[in-house]
């Protein structure tokens, strides 16, 4: 059998040019990705979408052009600069928006946004301010957006009760024969399953379009300016809670240690980092956000810290077969890791909320309603 190369499903999309150069790009959990230049010198960005994650391709290529074309319209109305401020979905050469080779594979095409740099983590509390700004922004350009209108990618994402069952199932089949040399992560993760029941029932919220996967390393800067201008990985834009994308940008940006650290030890949450990134994410939502959401803020950190360190021990116990690894026990250690961060939130949960309600009062009282 013939191998299929980068180039040649490249060809299939109606860029500019022939394609040229392939090389692997970015570090993603998900997606095989490859950015590719044309003799023409225009430059894109080629994906393969992970089948085995997102089943149906072209319902997720339809939520990405949804919401493309609506963020597109909201750049442009306030003169923004549309081609590096919203990422562009370049169609097949018979107008779709994405590509089934012959192998069955799935692929998809962006423009390439130029002289952007993204952070797997902040050099800055600047830079986590900004990233912040971006993903408020982002809500409030989508709060007019109808989240009915968008496909669920992946069923229960954020239902962490059904993480929770996921888990527990995961330990009593134990697949991979490991849950004995990591009962005491099993346990301390069980200690904090009442996360799961926060915001169901009478203390649900509204239900909004959100990313799902507000990681500092899913926003684009201008490299001369370090302005944040592109979300990207829209993969898991559907419906789901403000307080959630908020969690998971904090999981991450306002941590003293990248997610799959091997030590521990070296991860807290930076009162000072959540800070920089409470403030930014005010500024860019303004006031989109109801008084109950934002006094659930901290409670969506923890909660989301909980979730995705109880998925990626759940993937270890299974056998690794979901998240990308790199080497062995590396999600052992990404859980581990996130079980030191969660206990670091747990402790410092007065005090962060009281950041939240000062940098609510600061900067978008009127967000208060």
């Amino acid at each position: 059998m013939v191998s299929i190369t980068p180039l040649d499903i490249t060809r299939a999309f109606a860029i500019s040019g022939i394609p040229v150069t392939s090389q692997p790009y970015g570090n993603g959990h998900i997606n095989l990705t490859y950015r590719v230049g044309t003799d023409s010198g225009a430059t894109y960005l080629l994906q393969r979408i992970n089948t085995e994650i997102f089943h149906d391709p072209a319902a997720l290529m339809t939520n990405i052009v949804q919401v493309t074309t609506h963020l597109a319209a909201k750049v442009a109305a306030r003169a923004g600069e549309v081609s590096r401020e919203v990422l562009t979905v370049v169609e097949t050469t018979t107008g779709e928006s994405c590509y089934q080779a012959d192998d069955g594979s799935y692929w998809r095409v962006y423009n390439f946004v130029s002289d952007a740099i993204s952070y797997d983590a902040a050099p800055s509390a600047q830079i986590l301010a900004e990233s912040g700004r971006a993903f408020g922004q982002f809500q409030r350009d989508l709060a007019d957006f109808p989240a009915e209108n968008l496909t669920e990618t992946i069923a229960d994402f954020h239902n962490t009760r059904v993480r929770r069952t996921n888990f527990e199932a995961a330990v009593d089949a134990d697949r991979a024969r490991r849950a004995a040399a990591v009962a005491k992560e099993i346990d301390h993760y069980r200690g904090y399953h009442h996360l799961a029941e926060l915001f169901t029932g009478a203390d649900s919220l509204p239900l909004r379009v959100t990313h799902n996967d507000t990681k500092l390393n899913n926003v684009l800067f201008d490299r001369y300016s370090n302005r944040a201008i592109c979300i990207v990985d829209l993969d898991t834009v559907m419906p789901g809670l403000a307080v959630h994308d908020f969690g998971d940008a904090i999981r991450f940006g306002a941590a003293t240690a990248l997610e799959d650290e091997p030590d521990p030890a070296k991860m807290t949450c930076s009162p000072t980092l959540f800070r920089a990134y409470t403030r930014g994410f005010f500024t860019g939502i303004g006031s989109s956000l109801h008084a109950r959401e934002i006094a659930g803020l901290v409670d969506g950190a923890a909660q989301m810290t909980y979730e995705c360190g109880m998925r990626f021990l759940t993937d270890y116990l299974e056998g690794d077969h979901y998240f990308r690894t790199g080497r062995p026990n590396h999600n052992l250690d990404r859980a581990r890791t996130q079980l030191a961060l969660l206990d670091s939130i747990w402790a410092q949960r007065e005090q962060l909320t009281e950041i939240v309600m000062s940098c609510a009062r600061q900067l978008s009282g009127e967000n208060c309603r």
